[in-house]
């Protein structure tokens, strides 16, 4: 007696590609898919009749900032008009005007907008998150906004993965030195005693921290048990990304100015790239990742939407995956494993979400569209899921 089985449906578990599965039928039990292909008639508590539509693990967005109080608005008005990202950042505004709003912001009220975010992103199809901290940049405070992660994934209906980025920035009472110790000596250890996180990213870039300071990160953490991410080669090809994978980063998120020495390292390592075209398109940035590089070399591509304040003010997944095939030449079959397979790969949840294969999370969405292709045709805000699975629970 199986706890549910969906019937009728055109299934699509993502499992090896975007070949449909010869059977109609999921089944659950205990919140993950315990068998596919069964007789319509099998026993079970509940049945769902899908009524011949397209069958899909959830999307996953594996790149977010979603956890912020206020808006960069005055960020990109000026980018406009011929400012940079890396000015503002180091005339203290940019990413430190969002640090400052978290800061000031009381936690029920960064709740509720963040909140708001995510659940714009579920209404998509978009069953797991990753959040990062980033926005409190000290150690009581990068604390503070891990602790809010899982209450944010609650309010919004999804699995939220949290990922400690205290080093997205230099406090601006601190040195990058002394910040960096205190991330390595106090708060990466105080976050995995209390089971706040299970990632830890940096972003590297030279108005942020150095490839060395990555490596002394990533061996600490490494150490307390954490999965490896890393920013790379966003503005600068510093050879952080080929470092990264070296290390044995889970992904290296950005890669516009990555080189072919990075691809081939994080080929070799099994490191996913993680693309982010909103940004990018946000940005204005002309450079794109070298995707021909990447796929010549098997390396995994993910796609997400970089959902933060200054540089991607999205909350669209579908948008992300647009772009990437528009503006930078995934296949619409790259795209789509990019927001599922390999983007649960990135967060270390290969197998677990991302795709329906026995034993991962019963996280689906059911689809009226003719051909799975058709997600990355919408310009954002046309398509919804008809209905939205998690854990085998409708939402």
């Amino acid at each position: 007696m199986h706890d549910l089985l969906v019937i009728n449906a055109r299934l699509t578990p993502l499992v090896g590609g975007l070949a449909p599965h010869p059977g109609g039928t999921l089944a659950v039990d205990g919140g993950r898919v315990s068998a596919l292909g069964l007789p319509s008639g099998s026993p079970a508590r509940r049945v769902v009749d899908a009524r011949g539509a397209l069958l899909l693990p959830g999307f996953v967005d594996c790149h977010t900032h979603a956890l912020f109080a206020g808006d960069r608005a005055e960020d990109y008005f000026a980018r406009l008009h011929g400012d940079d990202y890396a000015r503002r950042h180091r005339a203290g505004g940019g990413l430190f005007a969002t640090v400052r709003a978290v800061r000031a912001t009381d936690d029920e009220t960064l709740l509720r907008v963040s909140a708001a975010r995510l659940a714009a992103l579920a209404r998509e199809g978009v069953t797991t998150v990753e959040v990062k901290s980033g926005y409190g940049l000290g150690v009581e405070e990068e604390l503070r906004l891990l602790e809010l992660v899982p209450a944010l994934g609650a309010r919004a209906g999804v699995h939220a993965v949290a990922c400690c980025l205290a080093a997205h920035a230099v406090p601006p009472e601190s040195t990058r030195e002394a910040y960096l110790e205190a991330i390595l000596t106090t708060l990466l250890p105080e976050v995995a005693r209390r089971g706040l996180a299970r990632l830890v990213d940096i972003y590297v870039e030279p108005f942020a921290f150095s490839v060395e300071d990555m490596e002394r990160l990533f061996r600490a953490a490494h150490a307390l048990g954490f999965g490896l991410r890393a920013h790379c080669e966003q503005f600068h090809a510093l050879g952080a990304s080929g470092r990264a994978a070296k290390l044995g980063a889970l992904s290296c998120d950005h890669l516009e100015e990555a080189s072919e020495d990075d691809v081939r390292a994080l080929a070799e390592a099994g490191t996913v790239a993680v693309l982010l075209p909103v940004s990018a398109y946000f940005l204005g940035q002309e450079t794109r990742p070298p995707i021909e590089a990447l796929r010549r070399a098997g390396v995994p591509m993910a796609v997400a939407t970089d959902l933060n304040p200054g540089t991607s003010f999205t909350t669209s997944l579908l948008l992300a995956l647009h772009l990437a095939v528009r503006r930078w030449g995934l296949r619409p079959e790259e795209a789509i494993l990019g927001a599922t397979v390999h983007a649960a790969r990135a967060l270390g949840l290969e197998g677990a979400a991302g795709t329906l294969a026995p034993g991962a999370r019963a996280d689906f969405t059911l689809w009226d569209l003719a051909d799975p292709r058709a997600l990355v045709y919408s310009l954002g805000g046309h398509l919804r899921p008809a209905r939205v699975f998690v854990g085998g629970e409708e939402r």
